[in-house]
C-alpha cells in the first residue's frame, strides 16, 4: 500500500479506496451530524452468519485489500511518528477528550462527502474520518460517482492520478468477484453493502498545511439476497491518510488501509439478507465532527 492511496477497505468495498460513501445514506438522503469522540468506546460487531462460507468471506476481503494496495503502490511513507498531545499505556499517544471542541460544524452533504473542515488540528481529525466513510463506500465503486467523489476527497494534484488508479483496479473482473456489473451495481435480487463508521481518530503529525492521522473503523459490506455469493459480513480496519490544505479546505493526498484491531465477536444473531437491506435504507449515515 502507499501513496494513491488504498480504496476500499479491508471491508472495502475495499476498493481503491475503499469503499462505501456513507455520506447521507437513508431516505431521502438524510444526513445527522455527531460529534466523534477522541477516545474509544467498546463495541463489538454480530458474528458471520451461521453457514456462511469463510473461505468466500475471507476472498472477498483479500480481494479489497489487494485494491487498495495496487492503487496506491509506489505510495508514501506511512511510519509517522506521533508529535501529538502525551502518551498514553506503554508510550502510546493518548486518547483525547471525549467532550467536543465546540468549533463551527462541518458543512454536511446529502450525497457528497462533508466539506467546510476548520484549518485546525480538529478539523483535520473532522476530515478524516468523513473522507474514510467515502473511501470505503459503495459509491466509490461505481464509475457514475466516483469521479465526483474522488474530484472532491483528493488534492487537487492528486485527482487525475487516482481516478486512473481506481479506473484500474475497479475493473469488471474485480467488481464480478464482489457480485457487481462493470458499472458498480449489484445484481438484480440483491442489494450491495458497504458502510464505515469510525470509531476514533489519532493524529500521527500535524502541521497548518498537512495532516497524518489514523482513522480506527469499523463496518458492514457484502450482497445482500437469498443468492447472494458475497453475503454482508462485518470487519475492522485502520485507514492512514495524509491530508493537504488545499483550495481551503483539507484533502487527501493519499491513503494506504491495514486489518484491525478487532474485539473478539458478540454472541448476536445474524440478520437475514431483507432486514440488513431494509436498515440500510432506513438509516441515515452522519457527517462527523471532532
Amino acid at each position: 500500500m502507499s501513496d494513491g492511496g488504498e480504496y476500499g477497505r479491508a471491508h472495502d468495498p475495499a476498493g481503491p479506496g475503499g469503499p462505501d460513501p456513507a455520506y447521507g445514506r437513508g431516505p431521502g438522503g438524510l444526513t445527522t451530524r455527531t460529534r466523534l469522540p477522541g477516545s474509544e468506546i467498546g463495541g463489538g460487531r454480530p458474528p458471520a452468519r451461521p453457514g456462511r462460507s469463510l473461505i468466500t468471506v475471507v476472498a472477498v476481503v483479500v480481494l479489497l485489500i489487494a485494491a487498495i494496495a495496487f492503487v496506491n503502490r509506489g505510495g508514501g511513507d506511512g511510519d509517522g511518528k506521533g508529535d501529538g498531545s502525551g502518551e498514553g499505556r506503554n508510550g502510546g499517544a493518548q486518547a483525547q477528550p471525549t467532550a467536543p471542541t465546540g468549533q463551527k460544524p462541518v458543512k454536511p452533504g446529502t450525497d457528497t462527502p462533508a466539506s467546510g473542515f476548520a484549518h485546525t488540528e480538529q478539523g483535520a481529525q473532522s476530515a478524516a474520518a468523513n473522507y474514510a466513510v467515502a473511501l470505503v463506500s459503495a459509491d466509490i465503486l461505481k464509475a457514475a460517482k466516483r469521479d465526483d467523489l474522488v474530484r472532491q476527497i483528493f488534492a487537487p494534484g492528486k485527482v487525475s492520478e487516482m481516478r486512473r488508479k481506481m479506473d484500474e483496479a475497479y475493473s469488471a473482473k474485480f467488481l464480478g468477484n464482489l457480485g457487481l456489473d462493470k458499472d458498480g451495481e449489484p445484481k438484480e435480487g440483491t442489494k450491495y453493502v458497504s458502510r464505515t463508521a469510525p470509531m476514533g481518530t489519532k493524529v500521527r503529525k500535524y502541521s497548518g498545511g498537512s495532516a497524518r492521522l489514523d482513522v480506527w473503523c469499523t463496518g458492514v459490506f457484502g450482497n445482500a439476497g437469498d443468492k447472494s455469493t458475497t453475503p454482508v459480513t462485518s470487519d475492522w480496519f485502520t485507514l492512514s491518510i495524509e491530508l493537504k490544505w488545499a483550495q481551503g479546505d483539507w484533502k487527501v493526498q493519499s491513503y494506504k488501509q491495514k486489518e484491525g484491531p478487532a474485539p473478539v465477536n458478540g454472541d448476536n444473531r445474524a440478520s437475514g439478507a431483507d432486514e440488513i437491506a431494509a436498515a440500510v435504507d432506513e438509516y441515515g449515515g452522519f457527517t462527523y465532527a471532532r
